[in-house]
């Protein structure tokens, strides 16, 4: 096991659900193959660790998939004939991460190239090709039609940090 992966079994630790059973690595390679993509390091080990962990938020590796094929609804956002189009985000706006960013700040035309990986608080979460560190993590998305745009991370890992406090209680009691 590796640092990444001792992260993930520590965060993962403090939420309903866990321990689960991770994915091999030939069944992420698998995946990658078919996807053509190389998915980031942080990203692969939260498979290695719990693949499709959350009660159903975050699905197996054999699961995930391009946005245009599991959530057109997002893909659809890119489209430049859409009734109401929506401009890609400047560098100065875009590249703000935390409580500085505003949500409605983001590029569509990245949505489609996505890599769908959840589902939540009917939502999708997704991983974006589009911008890597130079770690190789993606950055980790987050859109509703609730929200006002995309929820932004720099990596994975930070996005499922940052919303633990949301998912300790999923699914909720029933009433």
């Amino acid at each position: 096991m590796n640092d990444t992966d001792s992260a993930w079994r520590e965060l993962l630790g403090r939420a309903p659900g866990f321990p689960a059973m991770g994915a091999s690595e030939a069944d992420i390679a698998e995946q990658e193959k078919r996807l053509g993509v190389r998915l980031p390091p942080g990203y692969r080990a939260f498979l290695r660790v719990a693949n499709g962990w959350g009660q159903g938020i975050f699905r197996p590796v054999h699961e995930i998939g391009l946005v245009r094929a599991l959530a057109p609804w997002l893909a659809e956002l890119a489209d430049p004939d859409a009734p109401y189009p929506i401009d890609s985000a400047s560098d100065e706006d875009y590249f703000v991460y935390g409580d500085g960013q505003q949500s409605f700040f983001y590029r569509p035309e990245y949505l489609p190239d996505s890599i769908l990986v959840g589902q939540f608080d009917d939502g999708d979460f997704f991983l974006n090709p589009h911008v890597i560190s130079q770690a190789g993590e993606w950055e980790a998305c987050y859109a509703a039609a609730w929200l006002p745009g995309v929820e932004r991370h720099r990596s994975f890992f930070d996005l499922v940090a940052s919303d633990m406090d949301r998912f300790k209680d999923f699914p909720p009691e029933a009433g």
